[in-house]
């Protein structure tokens, strides 16, 4: 099982790759943006789920010390979530549809590189592999309940952001009916 750190770097490549497909898609290639964008909405609500729910609440105990990068990334979070939920369903052919896809994009990009130059190797030095790696059987186990669409109206801070338990249950019943998974 990889470390805490392994797996979300591992989330941020798949991302990146995803923005790249969406890059390179033809202006006029809706459908395949659609279905790039709904994968792009699924990954980033899982994995700023995981680490809202596991991650920050986690390495928080660890130390004081990495309070301003818990407290930016769940501001940056918040910001992705909107755009996500506004992208959500969003028809592909809509004038600003691939603009708000570049703002995801950019704040997306700018969140993936404080957490692997900064915050990442900064819980590095905090912790100890062995506590990483119980981190990340926790996030793997996470990612398998938490919601795959935005909730930027959800807590995102424990305990209450729990509830977002029930808001994943509901998505993954939501995009089996919609046949999206």
């Amino acid at each position: 099982m990889p470390d805490a750190i392994t797996l979300l770097e591992s989330d941020h490549e798949v991302v990146e790759g995803l923005f790249k497909q969406f890059e390179a898609a033809g202006p006029k290639a809706y459908k395949a943006k659609q279905k790039i964008v709904d994968k792009i909405i699924r990954e980033l609500a899982v994995h700023a789920a995981v680490e809202e729910m596991v991650f920050y609440p986690a390495t928080r105990e660890l130390s004081p010390d990495v309070e301003d990068h818990v407290l930016e990334s769940l501001e940056e979070h918040h910001v992705v979530k909107w755009i996500l939920s506004e992208l959500d369903g969003m028809d592909p052919q809509h004038e600003r549809y691939d603009a708000k896809v570049t703002v995801l994009m950019e704040s997306v990009r700018h969140h993936v590189e404080e957490e692997e130059k900064e915050y990442f190797p900064q819980v590095r030095k905090l912790s100890d592999r062995p506590t990483l790696e119980e981190m990340g059987e926790v996030l793997a186990s996470a990612k398998k309940v938490a919601p795959t669409r935005p909730h930027p109206r959800s807590p995102d801070e424990p305990p209450a952001n729990l509830a977002n338990l029930a808001a994943g249950l509901l998505d993954r019943i939501r995009d089996t009916v919609s046949g999206r998974s």
